[in-house]
């Protein structure tokens, strides 16, 4: 038996699942802490389910604790950043780019140190131990307990930030150290970006692991946890405690790996419709898209894998505004009504029409149009049949030029409703070959969180006139597998993506190489 779990803006949703039967599926409020609204949920669906805890064998989390930390900046470490790159990356220092109040809240200590290597593993310059032991001194002096450490092409080569981590354990017994290779790819700046907000987050790591490992002991489950991260993998509880960005975009992902298990498409478009936001993006081989460019988390650049997921502030706890009512609301596709994209999120209960609140939103207006059946539905009946025309013309405008943006052709796809607003839709969407919406389609994200695999990747550049494509690729999906072994994946190990870049101007057949491995759990 295993129990997903995914927290959403407004819901947290969880499934009960044998093999890849769905028993039971609930759906609570997400709460201010959210662990109390994951203990709710996973109280009640095993309650729904008539399964006793001691016959759950693994538990399954998509969490929001870490997204939700960056965004609001709370409760983040300061963070001591140590490159290896002098002198060749000096005109960028690090924290570059950054928002001020980000930067500022964690304290831009920052050292640039000789050292880093060139793209084919010669080195610039020989490690400076000395200044990396002074930079790791400074830090503790100031009382920082987290550091990351970046150099020029590390993920081709690491020994100096393996190195460097040797001698700022010394400095920093007991700190929390993050290396760049572990976390991102080739580029630098995106890949340090990353490795510093990683750092950022190593005290609310440990504090989600240990209270996710207390509220499961409440509940008398003593089955291993795993968090969903945003490639649609799992990782163990000790790697998020090492790693805990990588969870960051991990719903949507969610969504998306569960629409594509409840219809047996490997490739569509899937359109998650939550309480905050409407998530669009596209499966691929059964697994998200990812994003080709780098990525902003709370605007900051990254390079680190993230899923192509479009956006939209498009949700049941949306807010309905008519044209010219004062609000930051979104331009209008249609020009009568605004929605969003400001929500009333986990507060819906509190504050739509139809729970007896003042704001007008979403769910209010599916209400009077009976496509939803909650709360008091004569809290609504004044709303007038135009403005509820105006809306759902809104709604699928949106959709239609999310579904536009996110396709890689004209040609019309498949097209997967998924998440509890998907009732908004009631006609074909343009673009769209079909609309589907599946059994299940409301926990969709707890399925996906559910039917998660351990999967791993390596991304390095190869000199394919050194040694030749073929055994460049081997070589790269025998590491992959390795990895992926490693974290926690047991059986049929299969590599389940590889990707080939080019480097222009580069001599010695250059070729950036992405090589991912994906296996069912080994307990599985």
């Amino acid at each position: 038996m295993r129990v997903g779990v995914d927290v959403g803006g407004t819901n947290t949703d969880a499934v009960l699942m044998s093999g890849f039967d769905v028993l039971a599926s609930v759906k609570t409020g997400t709460t201010a802490d959210v662990t109390t609204g994951v203990v709710q949920a996973i109280r009640e669906v095993l309650r729904e389910g008539r399964v006793p805890a001691d016959k759950v064998d693994t538990v399954m989390i998509g969490t929001t604790h870490f997204t939700n930390a960056l965004v609001e900046r709370k409760r983040l470490l300061e963070v001591g950043v140590i490159r290896l790159g002098a002198p060749a990356s000096l005109s960028l220092p690090p924290f570059v780019g950054w928002p001020a109040a980000l930067r500022e809240s964690l304290g831009q200590h920052s050292f640039i140190v000789r050292g880093g290597y060139n793209f084919d593993g010669s080195s610039i310059a020989a490690l400076d131990e000395v200044a990396v032991q002074e930079a790791a001194g400074r830090c503790r002096r100031a009382g920082l307990r987290s550091v990351a450490i970046s150099s020029v092409f590390s993920p081709v080569k690491r020994d100096m930030e393996e190195r460097a981590r040797e001698i700022v354990s010394r400095e920093l017994p007991g700190g929390h150290i993050t290396l760049s290779s572990d976390i991102g790819r080739i580029g630098l700046l995106e890949r340090e970006n990353a490795a510093i907000l990683n750092a950022s987050l190593a005290d609310i790591s440990r504090h989600v692991v240990y209270s996710f490992r207390r509220a499961l002991l409440d509940l008398n489950i003593t089955a291993p946890f795993f968090i969903s991260q945003n490639d649609g993998t799992l990782m163990t509880a000790e790697a998020v405690e090492r790693f805990p960005v990588l969870t960051i975009a991990s719903g949507p992902t969610n969504s998306m790996r569960g629409a594509a298990f409840l219809t047996k498409l490997r490739d569509a478009i899937i359109v998650d419709i939550g309480g905050t936001t409407s998530d669009v993006g596209m499966v691929a081989q059964g697994f998200p898209r990812e994003s080709a460019v780098s990525v902003d988390i709370g605007g900051v650049r990254t390079n680190f894998r993230m899923p192509d997921v479009l956006a939209i502030g498009l949700g049941g706890g949306s807010r309905v505004r008519q044209a010219g009512e004062a609000g930051p609301g979104s331009p209008s596709l249609g020009g009568n009504v605004a929605i969003g994209p400001d929500s009333v999120g986990y507060e819906l209960t509190r504050h739509a029409l139809v729970f007896g609140g003042q704001t007008l939103t979403l769910t209010d207006v599916a209400v009077a149009a009976g496509v939803m059946h909650v709360g008091d539905s004569s809290r609504v009946a004044m709303l007038e049949t135009s403005l509820i025309e105006a809306v759902f013309d809104e709604i699928h405008l949106k959709l239609e030029d999310a579904i536009d943006r996110i396709k890689t052709s004209a040609a019309p796809v498949d097209v997967v409703l998924v998440g509890g607003g998907s009732a908004l839709v009631r006609r074909p969407l343009r673009g769209a070959s079909r609309m589907i919406v599946p059994d299940n389609a409301g926990v969709a994200n707890a399925i996906g969180a559910a039917i998660a695999q351990i999967g791993a990747e390596v991304d390095r550049v190869f000199l394919y006139e050194k040694t030749g494509r073929d055994a460049a690729i081997a070589a790269a999906g025998e590491e992959a597998c390795a990895k992926a072994r490693a974290a926690g994946a047991g059986g049929n190990i299969t590599v389940s993506d590889i990707e080939e870049v080019p480097l222009s101007y580069v001599p010695g057949g250059a070729v950036r190489l992405r090589v991912k491995a994906v296996g069912d759990l080994a307990n599985q």
